[in-house]
């Protein structure tokens, strides 16, 4: 591991389902409640938007009763003692990332505790519901949106994931489906640019023979153990 020296972090759903969230894809998770027409994308909101932010107002308010898991502990450790640069990307809409100790963590897909003013574009913390309709922080439009990204919507800073995955000595998928795009392409796109691959995961994902190793089983057994791997490598 001495050679590595630029690594890439993508983390999916399953990281986070260790800690206690709902995953959308697994039995009885989310979309199994929820048509996805109907609780994720723009047509859904204008269609009805008293569902959409309760469904999301739900999902805050359950942040709460979840807490990081060794997984999430490990990627902060990871980001805090590895001498080169790390970039952690984050399908997950939640915070463990950073409650978990994490500091810089790009989350492509959004985040709960964020709202975005469809008025003034500008986003702002938030935690707080937003099915009462509250004023926009900055504008006091009554225009506010869950800030995370619908199905048809561009998920944020692509071209800064790019041009990580471009450069990238290593490329790690962890708890992720390999369903979902343009994440589930990463691994190809890093694999073209010279990294190595390896996927961390409780089960082969659909895109695990994309991969040049994967480990599977728990998240919280794995990445601590992979973490503890690295660190040592760079070490010796």
């Amino acid at each position: 591991m001495a050679e590595i020296n630029r690594i890439v972090i993508l983390t999916g759903a399953g990281i986070s389902a260790e800690s206690g969230i709902d995953t959308f894809r697994s039995a009885g998770g989310l979309w199994e409640q929820h048509k996805v027409e109907d609780v994720a994308t723009p047509e859904g909101f204008a269609r009805d938007p008293d569902l959409v932010l309760g469904f999301y107002d739900m999902r805050r308010e359950a942040l709460a009763k979840v807490e990081p898991n060794p997984a999430h502990r490990a990627l902060a450790k990871l980001e805090a003692e590895f001498a080169g640069e790390f970039l952690l990307v984050t399908q997950n809409v939640d915070d463990l990332h950073e409650r978990g100790g994490s500091r810089q963590v790009l989350h492509m897909h959004g985040e709960l505790k964020s709202a975005l003013c469809t008025s003034c574009e500008i986003r702002s913390p938030w935690d707080d519901t937003m099915a009462n309709r509250p004023p926009c922080p900055v504008c006091q439009a009554p225009t506010l949106r869950p800030d995370v990204v619908w199905f048809g919507e561009m998920p944020y800073q692509m071209e800064r994931i790019y041009g990580a995955l471009g450069s990238a000595d290593l490329f790690v998928s962890i708890g992720t489906s390999g369903a979902v795009y343009p994440a589930a392409g990463f691994v190809q796109e890093a694999r073209q640019s010279g990294a190595q691959t390896l996927e961390l995961n409780l089960e082969p994902s659909e895109g695990t023979h994309f991969f040049h190793e994967a480990r599977h089983g728990p998240a919280g057994e794995l990445v601590p153990r992979w973490v503890d791997e690295v660190l040592g490598a760079a070490l010796s």
